[in-house]
């Protein structure tokens, strides 16, 4: 009797203990996924409001921007930008944006004129509260000397970001697989030839694959290069089998990962939205996501 007392007891205060529900996952998407309704400055305007709304209330809780020129982004100033983000119960964390080198600038080897771009490209993602400034594209050299310049560029740029406080990276798509000359593996190179203290690189995983090399491989043998990642599949996200998601996650805290951004090049279907709702739902479905890697 005395036992079954106790078990009753235990199971009252069970009842009466305040329930601690599931912290919400951080998702932050890519902005390049919704280009089609809010991806210029026209369209931005009118649809920026309902578009973002949508998104917050599918569950995605920051952004990553793709759009800047001339000092604003998407056609309003850093400073609006970041309170229209925050009106709709979002927050401003990274942004693609690049002035890469010229032919010209890399024979000469004279980077003071995209330096001056990127002084004000700089100033503009710091107003706008970005916390990330990601190159997304660059050409593959033709020799490694060329690469080794590309190198000391973002070397001098990361300098500059990391004096505004915020941080530079740079994210790879396949073509950064191959070898330069035949002879060093473009991505490699790179990491090897950045200062860590000023240049990450955020690893598109769709893309990795797609590269035919392991992105979890990468990620463990450069441990603390990988500060984001680009979470992408051919279509939806855990659509296609593609990519071993499950595997990817469960290595973030060994590749030294603080982050990640979902983006969707295109969809099963010709909705944009209802491609980002299913996305979202598989991430928070998947038990192998944490609620947040920035710890």
């Amino acid at each position: 009797m005395k036992k079954f007392l106790s078990v009753v007891c235990l199971l009252a205060l069970w009842l009466t203990m305040p329930f601690v529900a599931e912290a919400k996952k951080e998702i932050c998407f890519q902005m390049y996924s919704v280009r089609d309704l809010i991806g210029d400055a026209d369209k931005y305007a009118k649809n920026k409001a309902e578009v973002l709304k949508k998104l917050a209330d599918m569950g995605y809780t920051s952004i990553e921007a793709a759009n800047y020129g001339d000092g604003k982004l998407y056609g309003v100033t850093p400073e609006q930008f970041k309170a229209d983000i925050e009106a709709a119960g979002l927050k401003v964390l990274s942004s693609h944006t690049t002035r890469n080198l010229s032919d010209e600038e890399l024979k000469s080897k004279d980077f003071s004129d995209a330096l001056k771009w990127w002084d004000q490209c700089i100033d503009a993602h710091k107003r706008a509260g970005m916390t990330y400034m990601v190159i997304p594209w660059c050409s593959k050299p033709a020799t490694l000397a060329d690469l080794q310049t590309v190198c000391n560029f973002y070397n001098e740029v990361g300098k500059r970001v990391a004096a505004a406080g915020m941080k530079l990276g740079y994210h790879s798509h396949s073509h950064e697989f191959e070898k330069v000359e035949g002879k060093d593996v473009m991505l490699d190179y790179m990491i090897k030839h950045t200062d860590p203290r000023y240049v990450f690189f955020e690893m598109d995983v769709y893309w990795a694959v797609r590269g035919q090399v392991s992105p979890v491989e990468y990620m463990n043998n450069y441990p603390g290069r990988f500060t984001l990642l680009h979470i992408k599949d051919h279509t939806e996200i855990g659509q296609s089998g593609m990519v071993g998601f499950d595997a990817i996650f469960r290595n973030f805290d060994k590749a030294g990962a603080k982050g990640w951004v979902l983006e969707l090049e295109h969809g099963s279907t010709n909705d944009i939205l209802e491609g980002m709702e299913l996305s979202a739902k598989y991430i928070k479905k998947a038990k192998f996501v944490k609620s947040n890697y920035n710890k």
